[in-house]
């Protein structure tokens, strides 16, 4: 599927907050948000108040902007939320929370969510001893997920989790960095979701 490629830093400036989309860069000076805190582009300064649908709107696209995924994959994961018994935007958030990309990041292995796609997506990855390059990839209870690959890159993956030590890892996860391990421990809760984003609206936003 296509990706967005365009730079990250004005994602975040058009959501008003930081997304973390470029890893260890967000927590310096250099991050685009706290240099300008205002959208990109020409009219970026200008602030309207937003309609309901204006804000359902911002609030879907800021979900899909955090978790990297696009329309029609965002909407799939929505209806396959609506089809399961539960809440559906809790079950919306656990669909995305259980990408393999997504359990890189929260374990510390990668300093991104996009840096996690790459991992994947370079072959490093094994789910339950099998080779797994797929980034949406959804992860299930007492998976063991491992990181095989050279010593150059594994070295630059330690030093990921040496520099992302200060994340807390979720409680649905158990990290070993020093074997590059991860137990999926149960599912994912809404609780376990270290973003504040409102999934409701985006329920209100596909159900009109």
């Amino acid at each position: 599927m296509g990706r967005d490629l365009g730079p990250d830093c004005r994602l975040c400036r058009r959501e008003g907050e930081k997304l973390f989309l470029k890893g260890t860069r967000c927590y310096t000076h250099k991050c685009a948000v706290a240099r300008r805190e205002y959208a990109p582009g020409q009219h970026g300064l200008k602030k309207g108040k937003l309609s309901n649908f204006g804000i359902q709107m911002r609030e879907k696209q800021k979900i899909k902007r955090i978790y990297g995924v696009l329309e029609t994959q965002f909407r799939n994961y929505f209806l396959k939320a609506t089809a399961i018994k539960g809440v559906t935007g809790h079950v919306l958030l656990q669909y995305l929370e259980r990408r393999l990309d997504s359990v890189l990041f929260n374990a510390g292995f990668a300093k991104s969510r996009t840096d996690g796609r790459q991992i994947v997506s370079h072959n490093h990855v094994s789910v339950n001893g099998r080779r797994v390059n797929i980034a949406s990839y959804l992860v299930k209870p007492n998976d063991i997920v491992e990181i095989k690959t050279d010593a150059k890159t594994t070295a630059q993956l330690k030093n990921n989790v040496e520099t992302t030590k200060e994340r807390k890892v979720p409680a649905w996860l158990e990290a070993d960095g020093a074997n590059l391990k991860i137990k999926v421990v149960r599912m994912p809760v809404r609780e376990d979701v270290s973003f504040a984003v409102n999934e409701q609206l985006v329920v209100e936003l596909y159900s009109r």
